[in-house]
């Protein structure tokens, strides 16, 4: 079995420092706890990544192309195409995704 290319798009990587600043607001030592760890979870991703669960919200009406790893309190939205891995997204599983998603997936094109 081949390996994937994981690569982090600009959003994911804005989104990531943004959970990032908030939490070392509290604890440095978390937020690098929390960055690593969530790293880790994405590079994983070169082997298998169909092996995680496509986004239920999505997969309701028939998008099948996106798929989710569910880390602690958040949510890492990515999509697999021509061995690449694009993480797309990592979001506060408390927001409602459904506004995010369409914003930033289906509008962008992501």
């Amino acid at each position: 079995m081949e390996d994937f290319e994981v690569i982090w798009t600009k959003n994911a990587e804005f989104d990531l420092e943004t959970i990032i600043e908030y939490i070392k607001t509290n604890s440095i030592d978390i937020a690098k706890n929390i960055f690593f760890a969530i790293k880790q979870e994405c590079n994983n991703l070169y082997y298998f990544p169909e092996r995680k669960r496509i986004v239920p919200e999505l997969q309701q009406i028939g998008i099948l192309k996106y798929r989710e790893i569910i880390y602690q309190r958040w949510r890492i939205i990515y999509k697999i195409e021509n061995k690449k891995v694009y993480i797309l997204l990592v979001v506060d599983s408390s927001r409602n995704l459904e506004d995010i998603l369409f914003q930033r997936l289906i509008k962008n094109g992501e």
